[in-house]
């Protein structure tokens, strides 16, 4: 299991915890899908907290599996697509928080979130190019806005949680080790209000958002997928599971 769960008082504590990096499986994507949607059903829930164990965030995707078997990204794509729309959807309100690397799928999982929270370790990155993929810049671009996420996904260059304050992209930089305890605050503070009253709110604060990330979101998929099939994604996969650089023929 990719994850484990516990309720509490009222909050939902949601921790992603697959060593080595937090690289989730396509199986991985649905099971998180599912239990967020099953956490925003239970009346015994009023706050969502997600985050993780281990040395990061998230990662994104399992590379290796998709080295194995090309066919599954339709399978992974599907699964991203349902967990990112499934944390937008929730009907309680969700905080991440975010402690070291936060990379593709993580940006994904942390920009559908209602609030965000990081570390001061905390770093933010779109590396797909790299990996002959491409897919959470419509979660970046909600998060650091426009200019900041072409930057990101086009050179691959993370930013850090600094920056990622500055633009707003997170509501509170804390030291990695009172990280849990903040979110966890933010959330009681939540949680002692109505909860009818905070879950109108949450589907209110969506209906009023300009930006849709489930339907950008969808949308940047179909080019991910066109992405996939091609020689140079292959080179790119090729490169990075041989921990080389990448050649793309003439410049």
């Amino acid at each position: 299991m990719a994850f484990s769960t516990k309720i509490e008082g009222g909050i939902a504590e949601l921790v992603m915890d697959k060593p080595p990096v937090n690289a989730f499986a396509a199986a991985d994507w649905f099971a998180l899908a599912e239990q967020v949607a099953a956490l925003g059903r239970s009346e015994a829930v009023r706050v969502l907290v997600i985050r993780a164990e281990g040395r990061g965030f998230q990662c994104g995707v399992d590379v290796k599996e998709l080295a194995a078997d090309g066919s599954l990204i339709a399978a992974v794509n599907r699964g991203c697509y349902e967990l990112f729309a499934n944390l937008y959807d929730c009907p309680v309100p969700v905080i991440a928080a975010v402690h070291g690397y936060c990379l593709g799928g993580g940006i994904g999982i942390a920009g559908s979130c209602d609030l965000v929270l990081c570390s001061e370790d905390a770093s933010f990155g779109l590396p797909e190019l790299d990996r002959g993929a491409l897919g959470a810049a419509t979660h970046a671009m909600r998060m650091f806005g426009m200019q900041e996420a072409r930057r990101m996904l086009l050179t691959g260059e993370p930013i850090g949680a600094a920056e990622a304050l500055r633009l707003g992209g997170v509501l509170r930089v804390a030291p990695r080790s009172e990280l849990r305890a903040a979110a966890l605050e933010l959330a009681q503070k939540i949680a002692a209000k109505s909860p009818r009253a905070v879950r109108l709110a949450k589907w209110s604060l969506n209906g009023i958002e300009l930006l849709n990330p489930k339907q950008s979101y969808r949308f940047e998929q179909g080019f991910t997928f066109e992405l996939y099939t091609t020689p140079d994604s292959q080179e790119a996969r090729d490169a990075f599971a041989e921990k080389r650089e990448a050649d793309f023929g003439e410049k």
